[in-house]
């Protein structure tokens, strides 16, 4: 990707796939994805807030801090690192406020993040498999409103959603131990 931000090799899918989200852009389908952009925007952070103060009060100190780890390092050091590094250009006129930097999708590594996060952190293993079924739906929606909004390509909202899947993963295994313990 960094070789050439402008033309990476995927570029024609990337393409293929934004012509297929062309218009019209209204009804129930623009409401969607002003919803999982709000969320992946704003709301996007209460969430994680929320669930933090939630941990605090039941003193659940090692979750606490899986998910400030997890959280600033998806968010700041993976996600923002490769925008600046890539800094591949957005497809023309998205239809919603935008940073800089199109690869790799900060709202799509968001909702996989947070999926991973609660799947760890809250659900018994023993309902994990609905879990991650419904959270995969809740991600693919998320790169969906990302794409039908021209905010990224594709590629940008799959390596999104692997680099939050993949970061929260990895600190998951991290504070396995400390997270078994607190149960």
């Amino acid at each position: 990707m960094h070789a050439d931000p402008q033309r990476p090799p995927f570029q024609g899918l990337d393409e293929r796939w934004l012509s297929w989200m062309g218009g019209p852009h209204g009804g129930l389908y623009g409401v969607v994805a002003a919803a999982l952009n709000w969320f992946g925007g704003p709301l996007g952070v209460v969430v994680p807030l929320a669930l933090l103060v939630f941990l605090m009060a039941r003193k659940r100190w090692g979750s606490v801090f899986y998910l400030l780890t997890t959280y600033v390092g998806g968010s700041m050091l993976v996600v923002q690192v490769l925008k600046f590094l890539v800094d591949r250009p957005r497809p023309e006129n998205p239809m919603v406020r935008v940073d800089h930097g199109s690869f790799p999708s900060g709202h799509a590594a968001g909702a996989a993040m947070l999926v991973v996060m609660v799947g760890a952190l809250l659900v018994p293993a023993a309902r994990r498999r609905a879990w991650w079924l419904g959270g995969t739906l809740f991600t693919l929606a998320m790169v969906w409103s990302r794409t039908w909004l021209h905010a990224h390509w594709l590629s940008d909202t799959v390596a999104g959603a692997a680099a939050g899947a993949g970061t929260a993963m990895l600190t998951w295994w991290i504070f396995r131990h400390r997270l078994a313990r607190e149960g």
